[in-house]
């Protein structure tokens, strides 16, 4: 990636990738962003970490915090088999590759992003009620993202792609707050895909 002069560096821009449980989406989104030199987090809002079971009914339940190894040790003596083969085996050997556990966005207070991007409208829709819930501080703005992405493994491909293609835009941006709506919405036309967009204030 060449960096002009004038260009803001993809290590300053501060973002963050969510998902339901981060697993999927927001792992191959992180993954993706960091080894092109982002400064990405990522995380799940859902009340509990969800992996598909032995059928649908049958769910792979955990806390948030859980670490990722953990999981794929217990999914490998379980049935060995059926988590290769549905790709479970390989997505959590990735996941423990790049950080301990699945984090829950609701309990990060610590962290400030300029960015949020989230991989569903439930998922964005529970982002911003956490900020509503929250009394300002800082006053920070952040711009939240959604890009709606299915929650299977050939999709989260192509969603971090996508992903990493807009960050890579805003990144260039001289003023990422005046600036952010056209690009957004070049974006959205160029990918096809509905984009929602929302400030919200640390």
């Amino acid at each position: 990636m060449v960096i002009g002069s004038n260009m803001k560096r993809s290590k300053d821009m501060r973002i963050a990738v969510v998902c339901s449980s981060n697993q999927n989406r927001s792992m191959e989104a992180h993954s993706f962003l960091s080894k092109r030199g982002f400064n990405v987090h990522s995380y799940g809002t859902g009340s509990h970490v969800k992996l598909p079971g032995s059928s649908a009914d049958k769910p792979n339940i955990y806390p948030f915090k859980t670490p990722y190894d953990h999981m794929y040790r217990e999914l490998a003596r379980k049935d060995p088999q059926l988590y290769k083969q549905n790709g479970i085996l390989h997505m959590l050997d990735r996941n423990r590759r790049i950080k301990a556990h699945p984090e829950r966005f609701q309990d990060e207070h610590d962290l400030e992003f300029d960015i949020i991007i989230t991989a569903e409208e439930r998922v964005y829709d529970q982002v911003l009620e956490e900020f509503s819930r929250r009394d300002p501080e800082s006053h920070t703005p952040v711009h939240v993202i959604n890009i709606d992405i299915q929650d299977n493994h050939e999709e989260a491909t192509i969603g971090a792609f996508l992903i990493c293609d807009m960050c890579e835009k805003l990144e260039r941006l001289e003023d990422l707050d005046d600036d952010i709506v056209d690009v957004l919405q070049q974006f959205e036309k160029k990918a096809k895909r509905h984009i929602l967009h929302n400030v919200s204030f640390y």
